[in-house]
């Protein structure tokens, strides 16, 4: 049965304001409600987790300083249950109920056909976290993105390794799921564009529990660059796979965040994800305005967990839903929608409009970074003009390291 969140929805409205934006009186009168829809439960809970707070955060800004109008936002959140299935049971309940716009999913898996039956609905879905090219390549006139795209992510990659010098020959790695073969592809095709040979490349099935077999194969291939896509408990699977058969490379990335981005492939790799690189789509050292106070924000709201930018960016769509909310001239689907094409927005993630271009549709054009763990730690290696520390390049073999 699926897991209704209305009571939390409701609590975010009697969140309390410190940290709130002030200079506005708190809105009241009859909620505007909005469907959103997460992991809760399930393998993609850590980033569901992380998704609800940044929805949590967002609600309480927004009607601490007014509201929608003077109305306060309701987000009904529900659990997908880590299921494409579950979320669209979900979906028809909230168009059912008369929502005029869905806020999520989380993981490409669960988005692409949720993007599919929102469009065949003719009713907005706003997302924030999933990354699969397709999602808005060719997309929808009733589907938007707020978060980059794999193109995005892997983009930075190959910057760097043009600074970088040296790097000839690339392995792919990546998960048999919608967002692991959008990484693929992306790599393969910017690969190709830069002169780069991919010698190997192949995908896994996703929980998979015994790399060695196909990273001896990569040992032996002995590839500059090994390039990985896979969501939490694979990432680290991985690199302590990578080291019990010391396999060696001049750089380790992470080419479609995910699991090599979160705090917990910090803590449960230890010293086996040293010095690996990973796009990602923010980090705390980005200078976006209230970047830095909303994260800690977050992190206090969690209990002291370190949110990954997964909150940052569900707290920015939040944002965006409720700009168009006020500017819309009806509170219909089709009203907002149309609002939702004239949104130029700056939020703590970033700024947020929806452009077409190379063949995305309804896309927010934002770039990426590239952060590298130092010292168990993620610094921000690239692009030049926001890194915060140098790149240690190439990567020390693992019999060299201390």
């Amino acid at each position: 049965m699926i897991q209704t969140l209305l009571a939390l929805a409701l609590a975010f409205l009697l969140l309390g304001t410190a940290g709130g934006i002030s200079g506005a009186a708190p809105a009241s009168g009859e909620p505007i409600r909005l469907g959103a829809i997460s992991s809760l439960t399930g393998s993609f809970a850590t980033f569901g987790s992380m998704e609800r707070a940044g929805y949590a955060l967002a609600v309480d800004d927004i009607n601490t300083a007014g509201g929608i109008n003077g109305r306060p936002l309701l987000i009904d959140l529900q659990d997908d249950t880590s299921n494409a299935n579950t979320a669209l049971t979900v979906a028809e309940q909230f168009i059912r109920s008369g929502v005029p716009l869905v806020l999520g999913a989380y993981s490409s898996s669960i988005t692409k056909p949720l993007a599919v039956y929102m469009a065949r609905q003719r009713v907005p879905l706003l997302n924030s976290n999933s990354a699969d090219d397709s999602i808005t390549k060719p997309g929808s006139d009733y589907v938007f993105r707020v978060g980059q795209n794999t193109d995005a992510y892997v983009k930075p990659l190959f910057g760097l390794f043009k600074q970088l010098g040296g790097i000839k020959t690339i392995a792919i790695l990546v998960s048999n799921n919608a967002l692991g073969h959008s990484v693929e592809n992306s790599l393969v095709t910017q690969a190709k564009d830069g002169d780069y040979q991919v010698v190997f490349d192949q995908a896994y099935d996703e929980g998979l529990t015994d790399f060695r077999p196909v990273l001896n194969r990569i040992k032996d291939i002995g590839a500059d660059v090994l390039a990985m896509s896979s969501y939490e408990a694979d990432a680290v699977a991985l690199m302590r796979q990578i080291k019990e058969v010391n396999l060696n490379a001049k750089v380790f990335a992470g080419a479609g965040a995910t699991g090599f981005a979160i705090p917990s492939f910090l803590k449960g790799g230890g010293e086996a994800v040293e010095y690996v690189i990973t796009s990602a789509a923010w980090s705390p050292d980005v200078h976006y305005p209230r970047a830095h106070e909303l994260f800690a924000r977050l992190k206090a709201f969690m209990g002291g967990v370190e949110p990954s930018y997964h909150a940052i960016r569900s707290y920015a769509g939040a944002t965006v839903a409720a700009d168009a909310l006020r500017r819309a001239t009806t509170l219909t689907p089709e009203g907002i929608r149309e609002t939702l094409l004239a949104t130029r927005l700056t939020t703590p993630f970033g700024t947020v409009e929806f452009k077409d271009f190379n063949g995305f549709h309804n896309q927010n054009p934002l770039p990426s970074i590239l952060m590298q763990v130092q010292r168990n730690k993620y610094i921000t290696v690239w692009p030049p003009d926001v890194a915060v520390g140098k790149v240690i390049y190439p990567t020390p073999v693992w019999t060299a390291r201390k």
